[in-house]
């Protein structure tokens, strides 16, 4: 853990949030997504690998406050403190490796937009899911948006895992039911474009 903590601090100790190249002015279409199962929101959102993202803005906007934020990288959660201003408190901010947390709650939605796709190896990538399984409520949802078969093979230095969304429902198996499949095309600030699959996924038990 400790090498992947040093790269993302120096990662946004280096850049302020708008200039990565994963960087949203909206989180869109998470942002959607989650509020079409409010019922479940409610019981708690999770973002993995939040960093700076600017979701969590819009899920207070939208009056879901019970938001937890989980990232290896402290230096992430700076800017969303100081750009939430007196809304800062209101996240429960994490600072650990979803493939080694250990949550002491379940929640009704797990949404990670950012650190999937970078665990290449089979044995992390297990580690993972066995952490999003413990973490989500039965019938609850999870949101995984990944760099598609056609997106970059590298991101911010490192090689990534692409995923089609029939490969994501088999990582996940059978106790998951798959809702719905979205591909979008991201523009990074430098101006190039990423290709990103979203999938949606509801645990069974």
């Amino acid at each position: 853990m400790t090498k992947t903590k040093t790269h993302w601090n120096a990662v946004y100790g280096e850049k302020s949030d708008r200039d990565v190249s994963w960087f949203q002015p909206e989180a869109q279409p998470s942002l959607e997504l989650i509020l079409l199962h409010r019922n479940l929101a409610n019981k708690g959102v999770v973002d993995v690998g939040a960093g700076a993202s600017r979701l969590v803005d819009g899920l207070l906007a939208a009056n879901l406050t019970d938001v937890t934020l989980l990232d290896v990288a402290e230096a992430a959660f700076a800017p969303v403190r100081e750009r939430l201003g007196s809304l800062g408190n209101l996240p429960t901010y994490v600072m650990a490796n979803a493939i080694d947390w250990q949550p002491k709650r379940q929640f009704g939605i797990w949404h990670d937009r950012a650190m999937f796709h970078f665990l290449t190896r089979e044995s992390e990538q297990d580690r993972y899911l066995a952490t999003l399984d413990r973490s989500l409520v039965p019938g609850g949802i999870a949101i995984l948006a990944t760099f598609a078969p056609d997106g970059p093979e590298f991101c911010s230095g490192l090689p990534v895992q692409r995923y089609s969304y029939e490969e994501i429902k088999n990582k996940l198996g059978p106790s998951y039911v798959p809702i719905k499949a979205i591909q979008i095309s991201h523009s990074t600030p430098r101006g190039s474009v990423q290709s990103f699959q979203y999938a949606l996924f509801r645990k069974t038990g």
